[in-house]
């Protein structure tokens, strides 16, 4: 203090008495009460207990828009999860291998991938499902669900469902769709593939014991059993196929209904 002082040509008792006098320095913003906040989040992972905090923050975006007030930031829900023990732990499976190529594209409508998913029953009863998938929006357009297998058939109902949700009645697609798929017999039967190209899709399928190369396909099955099939009641075959419609149109971002198209639903009728 003395060298200060003395460098600055004055007495360092002034130079004390200014420090003094000096109002505390503010640090940050003072944080915003929680309780709002968390009852909020409480609320929506109460019926979703499978989701993380990004996307607990897009419903609570989502809500504070369309009732016109500001939205909380992302970074303030994760702080606010974190510190009430609402975050869910960390996914701790297996190793999986890389998979360097690209599935998503820039624009709706020019690649679709499919693929099928099991899910069993309480009663043992297993419902399969087939789905399409845009690889832009990732918009569920249509499936099929049976309690048999997933064949060529089911594939082809699929396909004519994802048409007709996109493009309406048509006999042939107005521009050419790539159409990935896996190696499942229902995909690579000859007829399928030639119904395909009747209709304008362009069959492409996944090198053997590659999963990853359909990743988006796989992604959005672990989310449906995810955050839908294992949080609701599965007693049998017939609860599935009926709650199976709710689930895919609460999945699409858009909030548009799928194409919803049901193998085998009279033997359960």
């Amino acid at each position: 203090m003395k060298t200060v002082a003395d460098v600055l040509s004055v007495a360092r008792s002034n130079l004390v008495e200014q420090i003094m006098e000096r109002s505390p320095r503010r640090v940050g913003r003072p944080p915003l009460p929680a309780d709002a906040l968390v009852a909020e989040i409480k609320a929506v992972i109460a019926d979703l207990p499978t989701y993380g905090y990004r996307r607990v923050h897009a419903i609570l975006r989502r809500r504070a828009l369309a009732e016109g007030r500001p939205p909380p930031n992302h970074k303030r829900v994760y702080r606010v999860m974190k510190e009430h023990g609402l975050l869910l732990q960390r996914h701790a499976g297996g190793s999986e291998r890389r998979h360097d190529g690209r599935i998503g594209v820039e624009r709706s409508d020019l690649r679709w991938c499919s693929d099928a998913f099991e899910i069993g029953c309480d009663n043992g009863e297993r419902v399969r499902v087939a789905f399409a998938l845009d690889c832009c929006d990732r918009e569920a357009m249509s499936y099929v669900a049976t309690t048999g297998g997933i064949g060529g058939e089911a594939v082809r109902d699929l396909m004519v469902a994802a048409v007709e949700h996109r493009f309406g009645r048509v006999n042939r697609l107005p521009r050419p769709i790539e159409w990935l798929t896996d190696n499942g017999s229902g995909y690579i039967a000859t007829e399928t593939r030639r119904f395909a190209r009747e209709l304008g899709l362009e069959p492409r399928t996944t090198p053997l014991e590659s999963p990853q190369s359909n990743g988006m396909a796989e992604a959005f099955a672990r989310t449906i059993k995810r955050d839908y099939v294992r949080v609701s009641p599965a007693p049998d075959a017939k609860s599935v196929l009926r709650q199976l419609p709710g689930w895919l149109a609460h999945y699409n971002p858009a909030s548009k209904h799928p194409s919803g198209y049901v193998i085998g639903a009279k033997r359960f009728c």
